[in-house]
């Protein structure tokens, strides 16, 4: 862990930028509001254009580039009104979006049951092999691996770091060995696995290989090339749905932009709006949770002081795209961490909430036409932290072929008596744990 902190450091101070509002186009009037495009460049406006202040903008920007945000960018009216001063040099560069790469596989799962070919509330038992996994995992719906309500044991550390470290041979068949510490449909646990699976399941159900489909249907309409961007697999050749998207940001402002419009692209409806709605209510189970997507303010690192309407995408080091529906704004970021903390490394792990409470602060003293929220400077609360729950050995011994979380028959050797791949093979050239650079063909490099 220590060496991939290494890298996200490293990284950084590579590329870490000021920034500044985005300069409008002449032509643009009061109350702009902009069409989304599948071009290169987004459509842009001054912030005065959509109802903000261009010097309190600045200075919620400027606070951000002193949080280790390595690109961010202000949507309103679908315009791009605030960036940082060089995303022209970090907004193509293809960056690990962690557990973001959850909410894209929650819009293929809606594409997928939008076309009639994933039913939500079904068993995984439809689409599995004969024969792979027990009753009991069969019987978990797709709707509880949406909801990660699957009740599989939760390891977060443990099951991940074999993908980070590529020697999983099969993530699907191993998320049908975790041990399930709940019955499936009663209880959220936040896993990595069961995340796994669901693209599994996708893959099954549209018949074909999931990096395909989302091409097709997803990432063509909006423009989003295949080069732009690498998404691991296991050694089976399974995409792995809970991380290790490798997204250029300007790319994923696309995604967001897409979600903020309901699921239409322009004339072209992409995902289904009713889908969308679903996955941004909170289920029985967890209210801040819906389909792999976290929900309202005061859940994960949502600020408490945001509007009630307020859902994020989230993944690890503050990956996020946050959206506000009542206030027509997104914003995107990506970076490692920059939250302060009194307790150190654990603090940063246990308390992400404090940049994004600070940055709304200053982002919501920048708007001039709307009643927004006030609040206070953050106020750290006391460490509340269990190391221990990132850690489960039996699911790290599972990946050897060891222990009661082990699949029958699959170890990193061989699984199922199929071919495996070597690791690190699938991983283009100037492609690591965190970014990917250089001028491979093969490799999303900075364009």
């Amino acid at each position: 862990m220590r060496q991939i902190m290494g890298v996200f450091a490293g990284v950084i101070a590579a590329v870490l930028v000021s920034v500044s509002p985005v300069v409008a186009p002449a032509a643009a009037t009061p109350d702009t509001r902009c069409e989304v495009t599948s071009g290169r460049d987004l459509e842009r406006a001054t912030p005065e254009q959509v109802g903000l202040d261009s010097a309190k903008l600045t200075a919620a920007l400027q606070f951000a580039t002193t949080r280790n945000r390595l690109n961010v960018q202000v949507f309103r009216h679908n315009c791009l009104v605030g960036e940082g001063l060089r995303n022209h040099e970090t907004g193509s560069v293809a960056w690990n979006i962690w557990s973001v790469t959850k909410s894209v596989v929650s819009m293929l799962a809606g594409i997928a049951s939008d076309q009639g070919k994933l039913d939500i509330s079904a068993p995984i038992d439809r689409y599995l092999p004969p024969g792979l996994g027990d009753a009991l995992h069969r019987s978990i719906t797709v709707e509880h691996l949406l909801t990660e309500t699957s009740g599989m044991k939760v390891g977060v550390l443990t099951e991940g770091i074999t993908a980070v470290i590529p020697v999983d041979p099969n993530s699907a068949v191993q998320a049908l060995a975790v041990e399930l510490s709940n019955p499936p449909g009663t209880t959220f646990s936040y896993s990595q696995r069961n995340v796994d699976l669901l693209s599994y399941v996708i893959e099954l159900a549209v018949g074909e290989p999931l990096q395909d489909f989302a091409q097709r249907e997803l990432f063509d309409p909006l423009g989003i090339a295949r080069a732009d961007y690498y998404w691991a697999r296991d050694r089976s050749g399974h995409t792995y749905g809970y991380a290790h998207l490798m997204m250029p940001p300007d790319n994923l402002a696309k995604l967001g932009l897409l979600v903020a419009n309901d699921g239409r692209w322009g004339a072209r409806r992409v995902l289904s709006a009713e889908y969308l709605r679903q996955a941004r209510t909170p289920s029985p189970q967890n209210s801040c949770y819906g389909y792999l997507f976290w929900i309202g303010p005061g859940c994960a690192e949502s600020p408490k002081f945001l509007p009630a309407d307020t859902f994020f995408m989230s993944g690890l080091a503050l990956q996020n795209v946050f959206f506000i529906p009542s206030l027509d704004l997104m914003v995107m970021w990506t970076g490692t961490f920059g939250n302060v903390s009194a307790y150190g490394p654990t603090g940063i792990l246990a308390h992400p909430e404090e940049l994004p409470h600070e940055f709304f602060r200053r982002l919501f003293a920048a708007f001039t036409d709307t009643p927004v929220p006030t609040a206070q400077p953050y106020v750290e609360p006391p460490l509340q932290f269990e190391a221990s729950k990132l850690v489960d050995a039996n699911i790290l011994l599972a990946v050897f072929g060891i222990g009661p979380g082990a699949y029958p028959g699959c170890t990193v050797f061989n699984c199922l008596n199929q071919p495996l791949a070597a690791p690190f093979s699938s991983i283009p050239p100037g492609c690591a744990i965190l970014v990917c650079l250089g001028n491979d063909p093969r490799t999303p490099a900075i364009r």
